[in-house]
């Protein structure tokens, strides 16, 4: 048996080669190492796949949050509400901003965004809404839009770990994670399903007042060399990761079906089983498994972790320390009631989930998971 990866990129590097060798020897040869040709060839290519007017490609993920902010022109004492169920970047850049972040509860079975807590939380400082599509799915985008809407509210979706998940409308309309509000964010930091070989982000909209906004924030606050109109930051997809890129966006589809065909494997092991809850699936999105995350009921989580990596398993716990009780943001000094997300925090563990895991693998990590949670 192949050696077990949480994620196995050495794996899904030699499918594509030849053709990503190219790719990195062609930017190699050309010496355009910033702002080279693949960086809009790639954008370009991402803009038709999402169906979204503008993608403006940036430096990684937390650049892609901030600013997005950065372009609301937010002040201090605005609130931004977020899940404290997410990685601490969702939150990070709302504080770094010295805005303050307000945080809500996630729905038990698809760990995102719940939006009766959202609706208890809006009050008039509130500026935007950072909904986290966790772990692959999308959070309840329709009717988070229509709330926001309905207060002059922003929205801007963390798709770090949902890119490619399609969300279907109660009209029938489909569109993909991360476009359907005003604003998306990503990462293609190279665990995440569109990986790059280095980090990387991008910045969705539709609209052109607030692309052309956040295209200047990125470029020091920059439209026209060494004139800077506004306070920005220095945010850049580098060519050599847009080249990467570029090769591997035509395959995400097919990536996404691997995960699927994995977490099925992983769904009919543990059906049923009184310790283990698998995954919840949304009414309106599909999951593209970012990650595959159980819940465990009287199961000791760290013990189970040991055992697995033993037997040469990897597992990891996302996230054992919620937002809102991470020190970092004791200075608000505000108390939360989050019952899901100090529940899921204790019982939570993502097992391996990637495009390169057989069946044997996949036999290897349930029959281990197991015999420990049959104790």
């Amino acid at each position: 048996m192949r050696p077990i990866q949480m994620v196995d990129l050495k794996t899904q590097y030699h499918r594509l080669k030849p053709q990503i060798d190219k790719a990195v020897i062609e930017v190699l040869e050309s010496a355009a190492f910033i702002g080279g040709q693949p960086i809009a060839e790639f954008s370009s290519k991402l803009a038709n796949y999402l169906n979204v007017k503008h993608v403006i490609p940036c430096a990684n993920g937390t650049d892609a949050l901030q600013i997005a902010l950065m372009a609301l022109d937010l002040q201090p004492g605005d609130e931004v509400i977020t899940p404290s169920f997410t990685f601490i970047a969702t939150t990070e850049v709302v504080a770094l901003l010295k805005i303050k972040p307000v945080f809500v509860d996630v729905d038990r079975d698809t760990f995102c965004m719940d939006i009766d807590s959202v609706k208890k939380a809006i009050t008039p400082r509130t500026k935007a809404i950072v909904p986290v599509h966790l772990y692959g799915q999308a959070a309840d985008m329709e009717a988070l839009m229509e709330l926001a809407n309905a207060h002059n509210i922003t929205v801007i979706e963390d798709n770090a770990q949902a890119i490619g998940c399609d969300y279907t409308f109660n009209d029938g309309r489909v569109k993909k994670a991360g476009t359907i509000g005003h604003i998306g964010t990503t990462s293609f930091f190279p665990s995440k399903n569109l990986g790059a070989y280095g980090d990387g982000g991008a910045i969705f909209t539709d609209n052109d007042a607030l692309a052309n906004k956040m295209r200047i924030i990125a470029s020091h606050g920059s439209s026209k060399r060494y004139y800077h109109e506004t306070v920005g930051v220095n945010s850049r997809l580098d060519t050599i990761q847009a080249a990467i890129l570029g090769i591997k966006l035509p395959h995400l589809d097919e990536y996404i079906d691997a995960r699927n065909k994995a977490a099925a494997f992983y769904d009919k092991a543990f059906a049923g089983h009184p310790k283990i809850k698998t995954p919840g699936r949304s009414k309106k999105s599909n999951h593209v498994f970012h990650q595959y995350t159980l819940v465990l009921e009287d199961v000791d989580r760290n013990g189970l972790q040991a055992y697995l990596s033993e037997n040469q398993i990897p597992a990891m716990i996302y996230y054992p320390v919620p937002g809102h009780r991470q020190e970092m943001f004791a200075a608000f000094k505000t108390e939360y009631d989050l019952p899901v997300t100090d529940y899921l925090t204790t019982r939570v563990i993502s097992l391996p989930i990637h495009t390169e895991l057989d069946e044997e693998q996949l036999a290897h990590i349930t029959k281990h998971v197991l015999e420990f949670c049959n104790r």
